[in-house]
């Protein structure tokens, strides 16, 4: 950690990366029926931001944001989104990034990059809670899952970032990967249907969302789950595969 934190200090590592771009990542896990959002702690600070990075010059805009992604979950290969560009010109906040060098032992005038103005590329990643190993990053000295209401102030347009990237899981959410990512394996409908109301934040017909989602194909439908009492036990779903294709 501490070389990594050595590119901050040392200009001469400030042109390995694409000038005035960023990451911003919305990392979504789904728990005991409450969405989760992993927000990280500067160190030495009371201030909380998104998980985020920079893109290198002879680095791809995705793998760049899979690499932020690995490095604060050790998970790979998971639902990862490009969902807006947040551009406004007096998004950057100078004094907060201040307060991180200043507080972490990093020099720096006027003129570091840090200071300057960023355009951030936003992503949102799906990804099952209970596997993640939150890790913090450079500067940071925690990284921790946070309800939808009881986030902190974070720096920055980042609070903005986050209603984007749940207005975007809203107008995704018929998507099967939205729940193929957040659920497990099997689930009842029951289970599906509060996801939906979760993310929608607003209470489903039952009968009208069950045919629906068995309209949709995406649903294939198991045994039932085992509760002693067969006579009211619900049937299990998973989500339709390639194999079942065949």
């Amino acid at each position: 950690m501490g070389q990594e934190k050595e590119e901050y200090k040392n200009k001469a590592n400030w042109d390995k990366f694409l000038p005035g771009l960023a990451i911003d990542c919305v990392i979504v896990g789904y728990h005991e029926r409450e969405l989760k959002i992993l927000i990280m702690e500067y160190e030495n600070t009371d201030l909380y931001a998104l998980p985020g990075g920079f893109i290198e010059k002879d680095e791809d805009l995705d793998k760049a944001a899979s690499k932020v992604l690995k490095e604060r979950t050790g998970l790979k290969d998971i639902y990862l989104s490009q969902f807006h560009t947040f551009g406004r010109h007096d998004r950057s906040d100078t004094d907060a990034m201040k307060i991180v060098m200043e507080n972490n032992d990093i020099k720096y005038d006027e003129n570091h990059w840090l200071l300057r103005r960023f355009v951030s590329v936003g992503y949102v990643a799906l990804v099952d809670y209970k596997a993640v190993a939150p890790t913090p990053g450079i500067m940071s000295s925690k990284c921790t899952w946070f309800d939808l209401d009881s986030i902190p102030t974070l720096i920055q347009d980042h609070r903005e970032i986050i209603d984007e990237a749940l207005l975007y899981l809203r107008n995704h959410v018929d998507n099967k990967l939205l729940g193929a990512n957040l659920l497990v394996d099997t689930f009842t409908m029951k289970d599906l249907q509060k996801l939906h109301e979760t993310i929608l934040g607003e209470k489903l017909h039952r009968t009208g969302f069950h045919r629906k989602m068995m309209d949709s194909g995406h649903l294939k439908r198991l045994g039932k789950k085992k509760t002693g009492k067969a006579h009211r036990s619900p049937y299990l779903y998973r989500f339709v595969t390639e194999n079942d294709m065949d």
